[in-house]
């Protein structure tokens, strides 16, 4: 159970942070921007939420989304020093990413293929939810560079993210009447 009793503790003030296993590093750690980037798009999926209303389709499914974006900055912000902890950390699961494919594989089945890239619009929703999905790659883009430089990422973090792009692309079409409102890129087209 997370307990937050004070909101603010100056270590920020200059410019370091405590990461979960309460080690200190700087703001602008990679680690830090990995999970900051996680927490960026879990904030643009509250504004999509936010948009769609409570009876929407898709907000039972971007809301549990949210949360495992929670459990995935809490994985992310706990590094894996080989170190026993006091506690367990929370981490990453295959199941949470195989939800995604489920998810993406009923939603795919209401589209048509694509002959075309598509351009963030149509519906206000689907917008919001392309952006969320930029976000998702820059989350994995960080994270995936905190890995390559020898820090210990486990590998369901990553599946994830690279997942969750892919599911939020799909529901973007959803967004989009079932990709009846997708606007195509043409190439080209202001030559």
């Amino acid at each position: 159970m997370v307990r937050l009793t004070k909101i603010y503790t100056r270590t920020g003030d200059t410019g370091r942070t405590r990461l979960g296993d309460m080690s200190e590093t700087d703001k602008h750690d990679l680690r830090v921007e990995a999970y900051g980037a996680v927490d960026e798009l879990n904030a643009a999926l509250g504004l999509a939420v936010c948009g769609a209303g409570e009876n929407h389709p898709l907000t039972p499914e971007l809301t549990r989304i949210q949360n495992d974006l929670f459990d995935l900055g809490a994985d992310l912000c706990v590094p894996d020093r080989g170190e026993k902890l006091d506690w367990e950390p929370l981490r990453m699961t295959p199941a949470q990413t195989d939800w995604l494919e489920a998810r993406i594989d009923t939603h795919n089945e209401k589209l048509e293929p694509l002959d075309s890239f598509i351009l963030p619009g149509g519906a206000e929703l689907s917008a919001r939810l392309h952006l969320a999905r930029t976000i998702a790659r820059r989350a994995e883009r960080r994270t995936v560079e905190l890995a390559s430089r020898g820090d210990v990422v486990g590998a369901p973090a990553i599946t994830y993210l690279n997942r969750v792009s892919d599911y939020l692309f799909v529901a973007a079409r959803i967004a989009n009447d079932n990709g009846a409102r997708d606007v195509k890129w043409v190439p080209g087209a202001n030559r």
